[in-house]
């Protein structure tokens, strides 16, 4: 999973970053100069691992991953104004989720780009960059596919007319500032658009950078925020990102005790992972292979014969069947051989649809 992080300048962008990744990035560099992202990556918090790990003993825990990029004062200049291009153009469209950064709280030592803090004010101008950049590249390809359709043989012009009506609809809600995630679209005409990684098709994780006196206020601030923009592809999450990256620099006790007295219940990595997991419709199954437990993420859905092409092409290609079992039998039983014994591995074939906490033991021939 990859996730770009996004925002205006000074919205804490930065902390965000070193708090989800553990990292030391500059966070007092204001240049929009560079577009040298900070990247990194956090280990999915699972608690199945430690449990899988008692059962199985490995010699080696392999947890998944999420990489963040962060490309510091990237926001200023975009849009109308200079257009999103290049290398940031890139990494926005490589990402499976956008996270949008919004700033909440007062620092007199860093002044807003505004002028004052209003934090539906920034969402709507980080809106009409993300919508600006998409309809550039719809009135590109709309030009196209016109000189297409002239030379276009009979048999060629039904589906390059289907592609235009669809691209003509969107963009019209677009020049109405409706982004792509909230304009209905079926199932069948977001698969279609796939290969243009538009932005604002993307799922949108808010976080709302709020101020340590303002942690009482962080529900009530989602709430707001959650209610004015509620999608099944929109998650609103409030914390405040100094904070966070100061508690990582402590160690995991130290963090923990800090937490409990100021009535925070998870760290900041743990909600967001758990929102982007939510947001992207993903689940995580498990192998124990030459005494090495590994977790991979996979979206819901995904069959037998497609989760083994996550491990290695050739395990798809030679699948035979797939032995499972089910993380919460497992547990139950405590034993691998306990769980045969009371019939819970299962064999399945290649079109099994793969359950989240699944234990899976590919069977294939190359």
């Amino acid at each position: 999973m990859e996730i770009c992080i996004i925002g205006l300048p000074k919205s804490g962008k930065t902390a965000i970053f070193n708090a989800l990744t553990r990292g030391k990035a500059d966070t007092k560099t204001y240049t929009t100069a560079t577009m040298t992202p900070n990247i990194g990556a956090s280990k999915v918090p699972e608690i199945r691992l430690q449990v899988l790990d008692r059962i199985y003993h490995p010699k080696k825990i392999i947890p998944a991953e999420v990489k963040y990029i962060d490309i510091a004062g990237a926001a200023k200049g975009l849009g109308k104004e200079e257009g999103i291009g290049g290398q940031f153009l890139n990494y926005l469209s490589n990402a499976d989720a956008l996270l949008q950064v919004v700033r909440a709280f007062e620092d007199e030592n860093v002044p807003h780009v505004a002028g004052n803090i209003d934090p539906k004010r920034d969402i709507a101008t980080m809106d009409l960059e993300l919508v600006f950049s998409d309809l550039t590249i719809i009135e590109r390809r709309l030009k196209r596919l016109e000189d297409s359709l002239k030379g276009a043989k009979p048999s060629e012009r039904d589906p390059l007319l289907k592609e235009q009506i669809l691209l003509q609809k969107i963009k019209s809600g677009l020049e109405k500032d409706i982004p792509i995630w909230q304009q209905g679209l079926t199932t069948e005409e977001l698969r279609s658009l796939t290969n243009y990684q538009f932005l604002t098709a993307k799922p949108m994780l808010l976080v709302i950078n709020i101020g340590e006196n303002q942690l009482a206020q962080a529900s009530s601030l989602e709430t707001e925020i959650r209610t004015a923009y509620s999608h099944s592809q929109f998650e609103v999450v409030s914390l405040c990102g100094k904070l966070e990256m100061e508690l990582n620099q402590l160690s995991d006790d130290e963090a923990v005790e800090f937490r409990k007295a100021l009535g925070l219940t998870e760290p900041a990595i743990d909600s967001i992972i758990k929102l982007s997991y939510k947001l992207l419709g993903l689940v995580s199954f498990f192998t124990t292979v030459s005494e090495e437990l590994k977790a991979w993420t996979i979206t819901k859905g995904t069959t037998a014969l497609k989760a083994a092409g996550k491990i290695h092409s050739d395990i798809e290609k030679g699948f035979i069947r797939a032995e499972v079992v089910g993380f919460h039998d497992l547990n139950k039983c405590g034993s691998l051989a306990e769980a045969r014994k009371h019939g819970l591995l299962r064999l399945e074939g290649k079109n099994y649809i793969v359950q989240d906490g699944d234990i899976i033991t590919f069977l294939f021939n190359v």
